[in-house]
């Protein structure tokens, strides 16, 4: 099939899951193009220092014809708040000529589709990694009634929980009265569990990559079902949700 669309994503540079998940799950029409950056681990920066080099990366992305560039890393793009994120889109869009979205402002447009306000954010990360998220959500209109991160040290330990495992931590978390889950990071198998877990705790499931790739297909006009990514991929689903938490 002739390809009608690209995405370029912009992901840290250890990140092994992305391009296989984005490769999967993309509609045969719809190219992925991707560009690294180090930015975790012993190369963390603020984010509003990395600027320079996200331009740098998305000129390069340009050149891909890109219809949509995207920030791809949520604990990135979420620490400096909505304040933070902005300059990096206009710095993108100002590199690359084409519109730009960051994994943060994807996550916020997939829970606002499905009516998900009240969230369980689950993470390999940090707590102070976690709060950050926490406080980007709250801003975009978002509660967390409870968080879990597991406090992993890198990406190598990010790939090693199954996907199994993340299920069973998501169960160990259940909260009644939360209306969605969010499984927050581009750079785990998270994905693998999103239907199986909403047919059992009757709520929408959110992951990164599941959002990010929603996000850019719907803006590209490119929006379809696709098996296996849960209600957020379904088109009759939108609005609050209606199952019970088991």
């Amino acid at each position: 099939m002739d390809v009608q669309a690209r995405i370029g994503l912009i992901v840290p540079s250890s990140n092994r899951l992305t391009e296989p998940q984005f490769q999967r799950y993309a509609p045969p029409e719809v190219a992925v193009h991707v560009t690294r950056l180090r930015m975790t681990g012993k190369w963390h920066r603020p984010l509003s220092e990395l600027r320079p080099a996200i331009a740098e990366a998305a000129g390069a992305l340009s050149d891909t014809k890109p219809g949509i560039i995207v920030f791809h890393c949520t604990a990135s793009s979420m620490e400096e708040g909505l304040a933070g994120e902005t300059p990096v889109v206009q710095e993108i869009q100002r590199a690359a000529g084409c519109p730009a979205i960051t994994t943060g402002q994807a996550i916020a447009e997939a829970l606002a589709h499905l009516g998900a306000t009240r969230l369980v954010l689950v993470s390999p990360y940090h707590e102070t990694t976690n709060q950050h998220e926490v406080g980007y959500l709250r801003e975009a209109g978002f509660e967390v009634i409870h968080d879990v991160g597991l406090g992993l040290p890198g990406s190598d330990e990010y790939l090693a929980v199954t996907p199994e495992r993340w299920k069973q931590i998501v169960f160990e978390n259940v909260r009644p009265e939360a209306d969605g889950y969010l499984l927050s990071c581009t750079n785990t198998r998270m994905i693998e569990v999103i239907e199986a877990c909403e047919r059992q705790l009757g709520r929408s499931v959110v992951t990164s990559n599941q959002a990010t790739l929603w996000a850019c297909l719907r803006k590209l006009g490119c929006a379809r079902r696709i098996a296996g990514l849960g209600r957020l991929f379904d088109p009759t689903t939108g609005g609050p949700e209606q199952g019970r938490a088991s």
